[in-house]
């Protein structure tokens, strides 16, 4: 391949170092707990808490309908126009923009709005899965919002999720949707054997017990892609549980993947991603080989859960 052609293939997949955005990818993580929450409280529980994730779309992440009354409403982070839209089933729209502020103010201009279109909620303010954390409306500390940051971050999403679902499409068995976790902050997608699980030991910060052990209830292969934190860089994981005997040492692929003992998952570095010769297919490669492992080692019946889509013309 031309060095030429390598940049081109490559060209949709943006840099995003953990340094250059930092800031911004704190606050950003808090405000869509803060929306993500809105749907937990309102809209009707789904199993495994998906009623309660984002989604993404053309502009940007949004929470989908939900359910108020005999009317519905959605929630949309637009990362092009960099507002937060609520629309409702009436027809009205109300927008905030999107710009440096404090989560204190992030939180109450919602639920101001929220008020103003007579939409009652009440959320639990304490974030969750993050250490230290600071009630919403105490949060003053974080307040950075770097358009051009938060723009890649949607357009980073976009091609985890196209991807995603190809891969999601080949599997017929219970699978959830491609969606983003606004508690860890990741875009996943998770296949389920159809049996139960050991109950999950929990331990998750500022997280009932009983919360995750009712999100890992089954059997599962998941995968997905985190912007990172700490000392990790972005990346692409994937994990079974329970784990199966032998999993870390499963023959995955690309040569760039690895079992990391430190998050005890398979990732798959996102800077690798960038560099491949088909980003794509490695990704591919990565989700597929991932599976196989947990699947083939946990006994799965994967000629019952498996199919190949037919692709039109």
């Amino acid at each position: 391949m031309t060095t030429s052609a390598h940049r081109s293939s490559n060209a949709v997949w943006l840099p995003l170092s953990l340094s250059a955005w930092q800031d911004t990818y704190q606050t950003l993580h808090l405000w869509t707990q803060i929306i993500g929450k809105i749907p937990l409280a309102l809209a009707p529980k789904i199993n495994h808490w998906w009623h309660s994730t984002l989604y993404v779309t053309t502009p940007g992440l949004t929470t989908g309908s939900i359910p108020n009354g005999t009317r519905s409403f959605q929630i949309t982070f637009d990362f092009l126009a960099h507002q937060l839209k609520i629309e409702t089933s009436e027809g009205t729209t109300k927008s905030l923009a999107l710009a440096p502020r404090s989560v204190a103010d992030f939180y109450q201009e919602v639920m101001n709005t929220l008020k103003d279109l007579g939409i009652e909620v009440q959320i639990w303010t304490m974030p969750q899965e993050i250490a230290d954390a600071i009630p919403f409306e105490q949060d003053h500390q974080h307040h950075a919002y770097n358009p051009e940051s938060a723009q890649r971050f949607w357009q980073i999403l976009v091609q985890a999720n196209r991807i995603m679902t190809v891969f999601r499409s080949h599997y017929i068995g219970k699978c959830s949707p491609v969606h983003f976790f606004w508690g860890s902050f990741d875009l996943a997608v998770t296949r389920f054997s159809g049996r139960r699980a050991p109950e999950h030991p929990g331990g998750v910060p500022n997280m009932a017990d009983w919360v995750t052990r009712e999100a890992y209830s089954h059997e599962v292969s998941s995968c997905g892609f985190w912007f990172g934190g700490g000392s990790t860089e972005a990346l692409f994981y994937a994990y079974a549980y329970p784990t199966p005997r032998g999993f870390k040492d499963y023959p995955i692929q690309p040569q760039s993947a690895f079992y990391s003992p430190e998050l005890q998952e398979f990732v798959l570095p996102y800077e690798a991603v960038r560099q491949a010769d088909d980003p794509d297919t490695a990704v591919l490669q990565f989700l597929q080989s991932t599976y196989e492992a947990g699947a083939n080692l946990g006994d799965w019946e994967r000629a019952a859960l498996e199919d190949t889509p037919v692709v039109s013309e």
